[in-house]
């Protein structure tokens, strides 16, 4: 058997030290698994190439994490901020509070920013506001993914006609009541609780958190949060010809959640880590500290980031697969996308960037995105038009008009229940600041917006059901 030496390894540019111990170590056990020397030394390579694609593998972690740590820049990081932000794009100005547009400019007044848009259902939010979209160079800013990561909207299609809904109403009702748990601590228990291949995923035990948090998937897989998470019975109109369906009218469910405590405490660890490394960031970006991807801490984030996208999209499919299932209806097409989440991406000019959408949807060029309006109001399954300068990103949603303080306070449960009924909209659940009136215009927004996205179809809601929130009386 051909091992591999320190001699091998040195004239591969290993140098010494600790790193070159562990590559003998993982090399030899490859080659003793029955790999070939000469592909060993090349995963070893790959390693040293991309060592944050290898914290989730078991014979490789010790070797990724070591690399980082000596490729660590130690010079202090520049924490002082441009003294005018870089020019960038809005979309809906009019329809904008000014305030989300002041957040917008001090992040893009960050010295890691390359550029970035705004989307008209842009309001305020911590750090970035909620429908910005902003492009660093080699890191990630753990808050301007947003504290629910990887939040996410799904869309399924069945072949039948929306005239049902009406026809059982009770056996529609009673599926969201049954097979849809909402709330900061809703979990399935025994029986109810959901397997999928998610859950096997090897990353759960590349960190310590990860480790921790896998209970907590397992038991809040396949559940929904509080505020605007819904999952609602439709009827959706295609436009056009698509997913292997004609144009026409087709019952839909919708859902709108993301990656329940999985991700909001890996925001918390990761932002304040970040905020530790920046400790004299400006008070007014202060949510906006970073983690360069070179580090350790960034790559973990990554690698946590990533495993929340796989476990919100885990998380649709059980809710829609349950769903249905009580209905008898089998999915013929679906359409899905999340916001709150970071890409690698590259510019117009080439250069790779890695592009945070808080509250903002992808629409590269012939993809497909939905967004919703409010309780009460349509939503739309729409397809991009890789427009560079919004960095090829379309709004998540309506966007709020007013705070949910001031909508709790401002609007009465009689004139929200009075908009749903007007719209034959049955609500199940459901807070006074999730109002109707609350949300922007839907088809404002979608207008504003019509050079990024095209609409392909129309979903009208029927039966919604939310969180019960403070507020319902």
């Amino acid at each position: 058997m051909d091992i591999i030496t320190g001699k091998i390894l040195k004239l591969n540019n290993w140098q010494d030290g600790k790193s070159i111990g562990l590559a003998k170590e993982a090399g030899n056990q490859m080659v003793a698994n029955g790999m070939e020397r000469d592909a060993a030394l090349t995963t070893l390579e790959a390693v040293r190439a991309n060592p944050g694609n290898y914290l989730a593998d078991t014979l490789l972690a010790d070797l990724a994490r070591e690399i980082l740590r000596q490729n660590k820049n130690d010079e202090p990081s520049e924490d002082i901020l441009r003294e005018a932000p870089l020019p960038f794009p809005i979309w809906g100005t009019e329809q904008i509070d000014p305030e989300a547009i002041k957040q917008m400019e001090n992040a893009m007044r960050l010295p890691v920013t390359v550029t970035g848009a705004l989307m008209p259902d842009a309001h305020v939010g911590y750090g970035l506001p909620i429908g910005g979209v902003l492009a660093t160079e080699n890191v990630v800013i753990p808050y301007a993914v947003g504290v629910d990561i990887a939040c996410r909207m799904r869309l399924s299609l069945y072949e039948v006609s929306p005239i049902l809904i009406g026809q059982k109403k009770g056996m529609f009702e009673n599926s969201l009541w049954d097979e849809t748990a909402f709330g900061m601590g809703a979990a399935w228990k025994g029986s109810k609780r959901a397997q999928h291949e998610v859950l096997d995923d090897d990353a759960w035990y590349a960190t310590r958190q990860l480790k921790t948090l896998k209970d907590t998937a397992m038991n809040q897989l396949g559940t929904s949060g509080t505020g605007n998470h819904f999952v609602e019975w439709g009827s959706f109109t295609l436009h056009e010809p698509m997913f292997g369906l004609k144009a026409g009218e087709y019952l839909a469910l919708l859902s709108h959640s993301g990656s329940r405590g999985v991700g909001a405490k890996i925001a918390d660890r990761f932002s304040k880590v970040a905020r530790e490394k920046h400790p004299d960031l400006d008070p007014s970006v202060k949510h906006l500290a970073w983690l360069t991807l070179d580090s350790e801490d960034g790559q973990e984030y990554w690698l946590s980031m990533e495993l929340a996208g796989r476990f919100a999209s885990a998380n649709h499919y059980i809710i829609h697969k349950r769903v249905a299932a009580v209905v008898g209806l089998k999915e013929m097409a679906a359409v899905e996308n999340h916001h709150n989440f970071a890409w690698r991406e590259q510019l117009a000019d080439g250069r790779e960037v890695i592009v945070h959408r808080k509250g903002a949807t992808p629409a590269g060029r012939g993809v497909f995105g939905v967004i919703p309006g409010s309780m009460g109001d349509a939503g739309y399954v729409v397809r991009g038009r890789g427009v560079s300068e919004s960095l090829e990103s379309a709004s998540h949603g309506a966007g709020r008009r007013m705070s949910r303080r001031t909508a709790v306070n401002s609007i009465s449960k009689r004139e929200r229940d009075d908009y749903l009924k007007e719209r034959g909209v049955t609500l199940l659940g459901g807070g006074i600041d999730e109002s109707p009136q609350a949300y922007k215009a839907i088809d404002e927004v979608i207008t504003a917006q019509r050079d990024l996205v095209d609409v392909i179809g129309k979903f009208t809601p029927r039966i919604v059901r939310m969180a019960d929130e403070p507020g319902d009386s």
